[in-house]
């Protein structure tokens, strides 16, 4: 975790050090020995096998780090009871050391989506907000930017990551178990800043994007994958208990609504580049996820329906430049 201080001269947040010191030292007291959680999977890291894989495939839609015959059989099998206790997984695939992990998310489709669509990673500082165990940063590795920084405060997802990247071992890759408001304000730094599936997650998503669009760079692109409500009206749902069984749903603008929001906290050059419904082919359980999945959060007798009778889940991409 604290790599990313070690490399803050080179990468150029020297200036941030001192504030982000004091965050990164809190949090490892916390994973260390206040929560549970992080103590287990700490034992679990530790326990990997100490071997380095023989190949590492990144620009492919199944990511893919090593062989299976980089392992003993004794080796194999210790790491798939390590994977197994880090259920469940959410973004890939992965196929680790042979070992295959088939995610609820298929998540290669929301990057085809949208991997044509954005500017050239390459050379670029890039901010995931929301980083899973990485699938995405380890996509975007694959074009070379300079340096990529994930934010996830979920602990089996922040381990997730822990876990593959121990053995992928890429350089200005680094992922901190935190929330988009906990980290310092780290003002015109990003080139490109990814934020995909949290939005609706913020209590107040004005004060989310004004927050994006400070620690963009002037022209800097900003990724943002949602939830939307369908229709051409300036309106967003705002769920009075759950929504598709989350608890931490507080808003769904219609993509209109979505582009107010955007010029309000100062973007520009607005574009919806893609509109898709998700679907049972791309979330769904599978024996990698001991969870529901969106099978369990529709209603059974109208497939249009969450549970709670809202619009079935459709999600938009768009981009947008600070200007």
């Amino acid at each position: 975790m604290k790599s990313i201080l070690h490399d803050a001269e080179r990468l150029g947040l020297l200036a941030h050090a001192e504030n982000l010191g004091p965050l990164l030292d809190r949090k490892e007291e916390e994973i260390h020995h206040r929560d549970r959680k992080g103590k287990r999977y700490l034992e679990i890291l530790a326990a990997l096998p100490e071997v380095k894989p023989s190949s590492c495939d990144l620009d492919q839609d199944q990511i893919r780090i090593g062989e299976k015959n980089d392992l003993t059989e004794e080796q194999h099998q210790s790491l798939t009871t390590a994977l197994r206790q880090c259920m469940p997984w959410r973004k890939g695939p992965f196929r680790l050391f042979g070992v295959d992990i088939n995610s609820e998310w298929v998540s290669w489709l929301k990057w085809d989506r949208l991997k044509n669509h954005i500017q050239p990673l390459q050379g670029r500082r890039i901010l995931d907000i929301g980083s899973s165990n990485g699938y995405y940063m380890f996509r975007m590795a694959a074009a070379n930017p300079a340096m990529i920084l994930g934010l996830e405060p979920y602990l089996t997802f922040f381990f997730q990551h822990c876990l593959l990247n121990r053995y992928a071992a890429l350089s200005d890759h680094y992922c901190l178990p935190v929330k988009l408001d906990e980290l310092p304000l780290l003002e015109g730094f990003f080139d490109t800043i990814f934020c995909m599936g949290v939005l609706y997650h913020h209590r107040s998503p004005h004060d989310g994007l004004s927050r994006i669009r400070a620690m963009l760079r002037s022209d800097g692109e900003l990724v943002l994958e949602t939830l939307i409500m369908p229709g051409q009206e300036e309106i967003a749902l705002s769920p009075r208990d759950r929504y598709g069984k989350m608890s931490n749903v507080y808003f769904i603008p219609t993509v209109p609504c979505l582009k107010n929001w955007l010029r309000h906290a100062g973007f520009r050059s607005l574009r919806c580049i893609d509109i898709t419904p998700t679907t049972l082919m791309e979330q769904r359980r599978t024996d990698w996820v001991d969870t529901e999945s969106l099978d369990d959060f529709l209603d059974p007798r109208d497939r249009l329906r969450t549970v709670e009778g809202y619009p079935a889940p459709v999600r938009a991409i768009l981009l947008a430049n600070k200007r």
